[in-house]
């Protein structure tokens, strides 16, 4: 974050240009034919990690500004514009092309041009016109006006001119990226109610989980605490029935259980990144800062990977798992291989259209290596802490030789339809922040009110685990013990219903077109609601493990 001192050289970044309504579909800014000034060229590097994933490329722009050095109307290069040179114009201009630019890491934007009103004649802006506030010896403030409409014509040249006018400005350095956030947008009204409303709703589902714990399990404990002072007889008139029945086959491990506490592992680990990621978010303004968020999210997502191996691992361990090394490298690699599959999907499209956001090739073995020397013996340690700590089954009740068999029961309390019901409350408590998340990553607006993401998050565990139990009670009642992918499956389905709402976001909301564009949101919309649903389903499961574990713990068995 630099200082300047009178007279010292400020460089003018050109980051990108693209069509204004499909935010993601970005080029280089010379891929455009503008002209350089005449200013010898600064090499840019990447600086981050997440500069290079998300397609940051700054080039210099080559025209001279020096701090506090106000400059006249200057041209500073000339466009020869031939056939080819105003057709790549006329095209941009056609999409609605903006462009993008950074003076001291603050963003500014630009339009290329416009047509008249039936379409005929194009005009290229072709003056720009900086004001640049500052405060002391640092830049706080940036505007940029395009001027100087010049009508695209073949075989002309067109002079591209800038100036410079410096303002003293009272706005403190910590506050300059201040008027680029939206609060009328993201503190509206709605957005408030909203949270209430989650809130009355967590009220609501907590009143209605403790009141059928109570009463349920209060009344079931009383008939069988009673049936023991019943003779044999009686006992076999009684209506023995419900979730007491099947306590020899509660605790049996679970269909495939190396998938399944894979999954397990990961969503803690998402869980973990997302508690984290919001913390940091909350105490330092990550959106000041190019890429800065996404730098974070990789990092703290390889520190956590103890918590994937630990949970995973234990969980194995318990399910009586013997192929455990298996079972580490799925875990590890579940989340990345998926991310990577579909990011390396997108980048062969990215390359075709020879846009910036194709992930350069050093990035790439970046993250791999990431993948194999970080988060894998991390994920060796965490699983082998798992396994010798809590790895070894201790069940309330012993598990039967022999499962019994499942019974008849209503088409509504076959796990699929819980399932499917399962994921509306969550997806109900959620789907308005939804809304402004998804506004902010395609749309451009800065996302800042992480106090609002926590309250959601915390909202979502708490319906979701609440979900759960209920679904499960109502399972096990029905004599059937098949609850752990039950629950986790119908925590997950809230996956779905954030998925479809993508798909509605994408049609009325958003103005978005082409492949590029079309394949970008909607592959990176499944990894994000496949991460959310593998998280949610790893909440409700640990939740009703939890909930099954006190409700058998004070049965008394024979």
């Amino acid at each position: 974050r630099c200082t300047y001192q009178d007279k010292e050289e400020v460089v003018l970044w050109m980051n990108t240009v693209g069509p204004y309504h499909n935010r993601q579909e970005t080029y280089k800014y010379f891929s455009l034919p503008f002209c350089v000034g005449s200013k010898k060229s600064i090499s840019h590097y990447h600086e981050t990690l997440g500069e290079a994933l998300q397609g940051v490329e700054l080039e210099f722009s080559g025209l001279d500004i020096k701090f506090k050095e106000d400059v006249m109307q200057t041209t500073y290069c000339e466009i020869d514009l031939d056939k080819g040179r105003r057709d790549a114009f006329v095209y941009a201009i056609k999409n609605h092309y903006w462009y993008q630019m950074y003076i001291d890491d603050l963003p500014i934007w630009g339009i290329v041009g416009e047509a008249d009103e039936n379409g005929e004649d194009y005009y290229l802006w072709t003056y720009k016109k900086l004001e640049i506030g500052y405060n002391g010896n640092r830049i706080v403030d940036v505007n940029l006006t395009s001027e100087g409409k010049v009508k695209l014509v073949p075989n002309t040249k067109i002079q591209m001119s800038y100036s410079v006018k410096w303002k003293k400005s009272d706005v403190k350095f910590e506050d300059r990226f201040d008027k680029y956030l939206d609060p009328s947008f993201f503190q509206h009204r709605i957005h408030w109610f909203s949270i209430f409303n989650s809130f009355m709703m967590v009220i609501f589902l907590v009143g209605l989980v403790s009141m059928i714990l109570m009463r349920t399990l209060r009344k079931d404990y009383a008939r069988y605490s009673k049936e023991e002072e019943m003779d044999d007889m009686d006992r076999d008139l009684g209506d023995e029935y419900g979730w007491k029945q099947v306590h020899g086959d509660v605790f049996r491990p679970s269909s495939h259980p190396l998938i399944f506490s894979s999954l397990i592992g990961s969503g803690c680990q998402i869980f973990a990144v997302s508690l984290i990621v919001i913390v940091v978010a909350m105490i330092e303004d990550l959106y000041t800062e190019r890429g800065s968020m996404l730098s974070t999210a990789i990092f703290v997502y390889a520190a956590t990977s103890p918590v994937n191996g630990y949970f995973g691992g234990s969980l194995y361990a318990r399910q009586g798992g013997r192929r455990w090394i298996k079972q580490m490298f799925i875990g590890a690699f579940l989340i990345p291989a998926m991310v990577c599959g579909t990011a390396f999907f997108i980048n062969f499209i990215a390359i075709y259209y020879h846009a910036s956001r194709a992930i350069p090739f050093g990035t790439m073995v970046a993250v791999c290596c990431i993948c194999f020397f970080v988060i894998l013996p991390l994920n060796l340690v965490g699983t082998i802490l798992g396994r010798n700590l809590s790895g070894q089954p201790n069940f309330p009740c012993r598990v039967n030789a022999v499962p019994r068999p499942i019974p008849e029961k209503k088409w509504f309390m076959e796990p699929a339809v819980i399932v499917c019901l399962g994921g509306i409350l969550p997806f109900g408590s959620i789907f308005i922040e939804m809304y402004f998340i998804f506004t902010s990553f395609w749309a451009y607006k800065i996302y800042y009110v992480y106090g609002f993401m926590m309250l959601v998050l915390v909202i979502l565990c708490i319906v979701t685990v609440c979900v759960t139990i209920v679904c499960t009670y109502f399972l096990l009642n029905a004599e059937d013990y098949r609850w752990q992918w039950t629950s986790f499956l119908s925590a997950a389905s809230t996956a779905i219903y954030v998925y479809m709402y993508s798909f509605y976001y994408y049609f009325f909301k958003t103005k978005m077109y082409g492949l590029f564009q079309t394949s970008f949101y909607f592959g990176y919309m499944a990894v994000f609601s496949t991460a959310l649903g593998i998280m949610c389903g790893a909440i409700g499961y640990m939740g009703t493990s939890a909930f099954v574990r006190k409700i058998y713990t004070n049965v008394k068995i024979d």
